[in-house]
């Protein structure tokens, strides 16, 4: 069953939670289409738009467009199987697939027949749709710890957050994300995937987000493990985390080439500092197998900041301005503890020549130093084999 896009704005208000912003109205008009003739350059595809309250079922020999936001609500489940295209009007962050809390994506590729999102411009370009939105109800550190409080996102006002770190939101799987993310304002995007306090119960494995406007992947606190995961040319940050997030990220390839305009390999919140740490805990994630490259400009590979912590291991960087940033940019909150707890390290870490500074500390609180940060040895840095997990299904162009 779906309802109307008319009902949108009921249940933005319906999951609005203890956190707001100053971040301008999103007006989205309802065009959802329930016939096979849903775009002038595609007469033939069925189009997907508006709130889904059962089961969406897609056929992979089917053809399909989105038109507006696509949201999944409590108990649903969006099933898409291997080998679908499912392309997106270019109408900028107007058109995304959200998975509400309780709901699921079972996007379930391979690596012969992925699955692909992507714009339905005829030259298509990054920021041409609104990307792939998941909320759960994994903790999050901008509400109260055990609370049952929840947050809101930038875009749509839906509810994320609760205390479940085993929840599930499904499944992406042999998935690629293409020419999405974007920005309404400077508080206010969406990325290529973003995952809002999504459990450990979900399963994100071999995902590679293209040419996206904003962040690849953003993680707003939550415990979800992801793994063989890859952004190429993203125009901000290829992994961003804040809110909390404690799970990991295992076997990750970040490459951004020149002719795009990038900010960093990964930038790194402790929390929310729109907001504030609520819980009383930071980012802690733990980092395994990891390759940057960079495009050779003044750019930093990891910038850990906002009391983030992050075990890091096995990493190579290569052609980065800097290499691992830290900053005490919050009074109280200071990133250079974690060094001194043990809780922030990069072990077995290699940079190349064309790094300018591998290590800057930046009026750190804490009289912290390179070897206190970097231990074990370059010898044993390999990265992740993207040459291997990475054949087929992904997009190298």
């Amino acid at each position: 069953m779906k309802t109307n896009l008319f009902y949108l704005l009921a249940f933005a208000l319906i999951f609005m939670g203890c956190e707001s912003d100053d971040t301008s109205d999103i007006i989205i008009n309802d065009n959802s289409i329930t016939n096979n003739g849903g775009s002038t350059s595609n007469p033939g595809a069925i189009s997907l738009a508006g709130v889904y309250t059962s089961d969406l079922n897609l056929i992979a020999s089917e053809e399909y467009i989105i038109s507006g936001p696509l949201l999944i609500t409590s108990g649903a489940t969006l099933n898409i199987p291997a080998g679908t295209t499912i392309n997106v009007e270019p109408v900028g962050v107007n058109a995304y697939i959200a998975i509400l809390p309780g709901s699921k994506i079972e996007a379930v590729g391979t690596a012969s027949n992925p699955i692909v999102f992507t714009s339905n411009a005829g030259n298509p370009g990054s920021g041409d749709w609104g990307g792939i939105v998941i909320c759960g109800n994994a903790p999050i550190n901008s509400t109260a710890d055990g609370s049952t409080d929840t947050a809101t996102t930038e875009v749509g006002g839906l509810s994320y957050g609760g205390n479940n770190p085993n929840d599930d939101s499904g499944t992406l799987k042999y998935v690629r994300v293409e020419y999405a993310g974007g920005a309404i304002d400077g508080n206010a995007e969406l990325n290529g995937v973003s995952l809002y306090a999504v459990g450990n119960g979900t399963e994100i494995d071999y995902v590679q987000v293209y040419k996206g406007s904003d962040d690849g992947f953003e993680f707003f606190g939550g415990t979800v493990n992801a793994s063989h995961i890859v952004v190429t040319d993203a125009e901000d940050d290829s992994i961003d985390w804040t809110e909390g997030f404690t799970g990991t990220l295992t076997d990750v390839y970040i490459v951004q080439n020149a002719g795009t305009d990038h900010d960093s390999g990964f930038e790194c919140d402790g929390f929310n500092t729109d907001f504030s740490n609520e819980a009383g805990y930071f980012s802690r994630p733990t980092v395994t197998n990891v390759t940057v490259i960079g495009d050779g400009d003044s750019g930093r590979a990891f910038r850990m900041r906002a009391g983030s912590r992050g075990i890091f291991s096995n990493v190579t960087v290569d052609n980065f301005g800097r290499g691992i940033v830290i900053e005490d940019d919050e009074p109280g909150s200071a990133t250079s503890a974690g060094v001194v707890s043990g809780d922030l390290s990069f072990t077995d870490i290699s940079f190349t020549a064309s790094v300018g500074t591998p290590y800057t500390g930046n009026d750190l609180e804490n009289a912290v130093t390179e070897a206190d940060v970097i231990l074990g040895s370059a010898a044993n840095a390999t990265g992740t084999n993207f040459a291997t997990w990475g054949a087929g299904w992904t997009n190298n162009n």
